[in-house]
């Protein structure tokens, strides 16, 4: 399953940072951060909980960048 988020991201450098730490999330199949459209996309595995991921997610990316949103 593979769904988009809006996010707000200050920096390209930032969403590429965000990426990847979302890409080692148990559970993703794959991610993309476009800084540009301010939106990620997760593709998730067939048996993930999309919740857990997703939160699992957003404390990844605020670890990266504290004052970004993802928007569930």
């Amino acid at each position: 399953m593979k769904k988009k988020y809006k996010i707000e991201v200050d920096c390209a450098a930032c969403a590429l940072k965000m990426e990847e730490a979302v890409k080692k999330i148990s559970g993703v199949k794959d991610a993309a951060v476009g800084f540009m459209t301010q939106k990620m996309s997760v593709e998730f595995e067939d048996d993930a909980d999309v919740d857990t991921v997703m939160q699992q997610a957003v404390k990844a990316c605020k670890n990266v960048e504290p004052d970004c949103e993802v928007f569930l």
